[in-house]
């Protein structure tokens, strides 16, 4: 059995093929990370190996190992992904000061060769869809509070008041306001009846009158700034808008995290407080509980 141990790189990979002793057999392969550098790669390997027994062991690096253990699984081929942590203490033992990508690929061989890993679930296809999930779910949240910040920057210069009147500026309510209605400007040009009817509806009937006399209030007494005010209101409706697009989205991707999750045999959310999102999110992030000895590792 022959062992091709791959140090991956964002462009580029190598290839270094060892044997049961761990004799090196021929030269590395640099190639590309392309479908024409994956041929290759089979190609090298049968000129050196023929078609003997061969197994694969590559490093976690980033995204960037994905494209060819997907290539190599299609083919058939075993492979073992490993964390780049557990190939550590080899490369200590056989780089100094440099890196050199020909040892680390005949590392990652020389570790599949002693066994001394264990291949990360990251590989395993269910999972890797439920972390991809998780962590753009993770990104567009981020985009969301970002979006909300800069949201809050031009309201402080065109309605400074306005956060004082919701306790929760992106409640329901607060929020149906904004998106229709920008600027102190379009608040004044409603009929307080309009507005208190407007509020009744997206507060289910918490606000009305009242809220609607105190937002009437701060708006005509607004110390916010009275020229440009077209251009704060247009940046202010696409920066709104562009808010609740994203939670659409999310509340999209959130069915579809579900959707994967109940895949999995997990308790997760029999955890008070702990969601399907949520449980989600920590599976995705350490794999399955099996995979741990004991609550102390």
């Amino acid at each position: 059995m022959y062992i091709v141990g791959i140090d991956i790189g964002k462009n580029n990979h190598e290839a270094t093929i060892i044997d049961d002793t761990g004799a090196i057999i021929g030269k590395s392969l640099k190639f590309t990370n392309s479908h024409n550098g994956a041929n290759k790669l089979i190609e090298y390997i049968s000129k050196n190996i023929g078609s003997s027994e061969v197994i694969f062991g590559l490093e976690a690096t980033g995204h960037y190992w994905l494209s060819l253990y997907s290539f190599l699984l299609e083919k058939g081929y075993s492979i073992n992904v490993i964390n780049p942590i557990q190939s550590d203490s080899f490369r200590n033992l056989y780089i100094r000061q440099t890196k050199n990508d020909t040892v680390d690929s005949f590392i990652i061989a020389e570790v599949i060769r002693f066994g001394r890993f264990t291949t990360t679930q990251l590989a395993d296809d269910k999972l890797l869809s439920l972390r991809q999930l998780c962590r753009y779910r993770l990104s567009l949240v981020d985009s969301v509070s970002e979006l909300k910040c800069r949201i809050i920057t031009v309201l402080d210069q065109v309605f400074p008041e306005y956060e004082k009147l919701f306790s929760d500026t992106w409640g329901s309510s607060s929020k149906a306001l904004l998106e229709k209605y920008q600027t102190p400007e379009d608040i004044l040009a409603l009929d307080i009846s309009e507005l208190a009817n407007f509020l009744k509806t997206h507060s289910r009937g918490q606000l009305g009158y009242a809220k609607a006399e105190k937002i009437k209030d701060a708006a005509q007494n607004t110390f916010g700034i009275k020229i440009a005010q077209s251009a704060f209101k247009f940046q202010l409706k696409q920066l709104i808008d562009q808010v609740l697009f994203i939670e659409n989205q999310i509340k999209s991707l959130d069915e579809e995290i579900e959707f994967y999750y109940n895949q999995f045999d997990s308790h997760l959310t029999s955890i008070p407080g702990i969601g399907s999102v949520t449980a989600a999110i920590i599976l995705s992030e350490i794999g399955g509980i099996n995979r741990f000895k004991n609550s102390a590792i």
